[in-house]
């Protein structure tokens, strides 16, 4: 086996948002990333606080829509999982589908249970880098097993 044919191992973050949650959709969303090989590493419920999501979303902070964000991430618990697998965080984002539901492809996640831009069932990381990130910002290392 050629190194580049190794599996490349990773992790990621997945948060089953509140219309997820609403719809009594994460079932249905964890058996699709099981299904495709993907292993929970880590899973927890959790109220998203204004702090949390303002370092979470601080890329678009300045945004005009990121006070609807914040009211619609903190309306209800979501659904906090480390996925794990061989070339994760692309592997979810190709499952997931694009960030708007309604231009995402039939099959995917969102394509078949979101409704919207904002209503897109789950937040993906969408760069190993970020993951690392997205990981440690929602869950404590005694949290996640090594």
């Amino acid at each position: 086996m050629r190194h580049n044919d190794r599996p490349q191992m990773e992790r990621t973050l997945i948060l089953c948002k509140p219309d997820c949650m609403e719809k009594n959709l994460a079932g249905q969303v964890i058996a699709r990333f099981e299904k495709a090989g993907l292993s929970i590493v880590a899973a927890k419920m959790l109220r998203l606080t204004p702090a949390l999501l303002d370092e979470h979303y601080s890329h678009i902070k300045d945004r005009p829509f990121f006070p609807e964000i914040v009211a619609f991430m903190s309306s209800r618990p979501v659904l906090a999982l480390i996925l794990q697998g061989d070339q994760a965080v692309s592997r979810v984002r190709d499952l997931l589908g694009p960030t708007d539901s309604r231009k995402a492809a039939p099959g995917t996640i969102r394509g078949d249970l979101g409704t919207s831009n904002m209503l897109n069932i789950a937040h993906a990381s969408d760069s190993v880098e970020n993951a690392a990130l997205e990981v440690k910002r929602f869950f404590r290392p005694e949290e996640i097993p090594a």
